[in-house]
């Protein structure tokens, strides 16, 4: 008996070709430098691994994108053991644009003055956004990314109430580093970008 399938039922997957996966990482880890540049100019803190290079980079003068992309590379083998290769390769190049393009973002951009508060606003929401074209092409930038990932698939955890969790446990460790202030308003950014992933990706609403 043949059944006719409506174009817009939900249990038919249009998968992302290549050229969709490559042009996704790009455009995020592009975006995603500046936001990180805003961060920095800022002193601003953020979680996940991101927040840990910044950290590193605060208290050693470390380059961010080094930092980076060393933290991460524990995490592939466990993506890989866990989450498959396709996962692990996407993930590894999306960490090395982003060390690439966190080197040469500050060569393009000079910032005389930014609020604080303002900056980490801005930042973390196209962090977030960031974040969701990642995942919605079956990437991250690794190590609390692919955590957050895994949980959502395997328990049905939202990512981005796992990542939250995980992000306020970073920056309270960061409070023996940075000053008060600046830890209440990276909390509120760790806010805003857990948020926004929270509500935007769930796997009951979006399957492609």
């Amino acid at each position: 008996m043949n059944q006719n399938i409506s174009p817009s039922d939900p249990t038919i997957i249009d998968a992302h070709t290549r050229f969709e996966d490559v042009l996704a990482m790009l455009i995020s880890t592009f975006i995603l430098s500046f936001a990180l540049n805003l961060l920095q100019f800022s002193h601003i803190m953020t979680g996940g691994t991101a927040g840990l290079s910044l950290l590193i980079h605060y208290m050693t003068g470390l380059k961010f994108g080094t930092a980076f992309f060393l933290i991460n590379i524990p995490f592939y083998y466990f993506a890989y053991r866990k989450m498959g290769m396709a996962l692990v390769v996407k993930t590894f190049i999306a960490v090395a644009l982003l060390s690439v393009f966190s080197e040469l973002t500050p060569q393009f951009i000079h910032i005389d003055a930014l609020n604080p508060v303002y900056s980490t606003i801005i930042a973390n929401v196209i962090m977030g956004i960031s974040f969701l074209i990642l995942f919605r092409h079956r990437s991250s930038l690794g190590g609390i990314n692919l955590l957050a990932l895994f949980m959502q698939s395997r328990y049905q955890i939202p990512a981005g109430k796992i990542q939250m969790g995980i992000d306020l446990t970073i920056l309270a460790a960061s409070a023996f580093f940075i000053p008060w202030q600046i830890l209440l308003i990276s909390m509120l950014g760790a806010v805003i970008l857990n948020f926004i992933i929270a509500m935007n990706h769930k796997t009951s609403r979006y399957i492609a």
